[in-house]
């Protein structure tokens, strides 16, 4: 009988080697379940670090435009959390970059924290990403998705206060996720001036996530696999 082999943590898949990471981002359900699902087994095997999988929410406060239509057209299409799940299982039978969810906390709560933990485990999901729950107030969530072995990733900004930023980092498992603006996400030509400094609380960034630009591909009906092949070559 062979041996299941432990998948390798995130905090090493995403650690850069003299190069940097790559984790795209795709709207669970955009355009179609079936589409989302193909889109997503190809970028996981594509070279990727990790893929950051989104649940969709009514109220997505910090999304772009890009996103929120992605998000309100799989809502349109029926996608849930319980779907969403089934399709991270489906995106990590074909092997390859770990799933990890973007949710906001109010589909969670609405789905049962014990129970998101426990599915999404069952899933094959590596951890959780959490836009609008502050460190502070993670718990019990948080520690109900630990104890089922996922990490749970917490976010700092540009407008995080230096009192702030350890006890965040110190909460999040996985990684830290550095949001690069304030305000809503989206596709911009430069990078704001004080990104510099935020990071070098940290030291240099280990990976970068890429959303909106990933989602248009999708959203054109394009290929975001040849997207995402430039981008790993830029990365090296």
């Amino acid at each position: 009988m062979a041996t299941r082999t432990e998948p390798e943590p995130l905090s090493k898949r995403l650690r850069a080697t003299g190069d940097l990471k790559l984790v795209p981002y795709l709207m669970a359900g955009h355009p179609s379940l079936a589409r989302s699902a193909e889109v997503g087994r190809r970028l996981a095997t594509s070279g990727i670090a990790a893929l950051e999988l989104g649940i969709p929410f009514s109220d997505p406060l910090a999304d772009g435009p890009v996103i929120q239509r992605a998000g309100q057209a799989a809502l349109d299409h029926g996608m849930s959390v319980a779907r969403a799940l089934d399709l991270a299982a489906d995106i990590n039978e074909e092997g390859g970059a770990p799933v990890v969810l973007m949710t906001y906390v109010n589909p969670v709560l609405a789905y049962d924290p014990r129970r998101f933990a426990a599915d999404a485990a069952q899933a094959g999901v590596a951890g959780v990403i959490f836009p609008d729950l502050p460190a502070e107030e993670a718990e019990p969530v948080a520690g109900w998705i630990r104890s089922a072995g996922l990490d749970v990733i917490f976010l700092v900004a540009p407008t995080t206060g230096e009192e702030r930023v350890r006890p965040i980092c110190d909460a999040s498992s996985g990684f830290v996720y550095c949001v690069t603006l304030t305000g809503i996400t989206g596709m911009r030509s430069e990078l704001p001036p004080a990104l510099d400094s935020l990071l070098a609380l940290r030291g240099l960034a280990d990976a970068a996530v890429v959303g909106s630009a990933i989602v248009a591909e999708v959203e054109a009906g394009r290929d975001p696999a040849l997207l995402v092949k430039e981008l790993l070559r830029a990365c090296r």
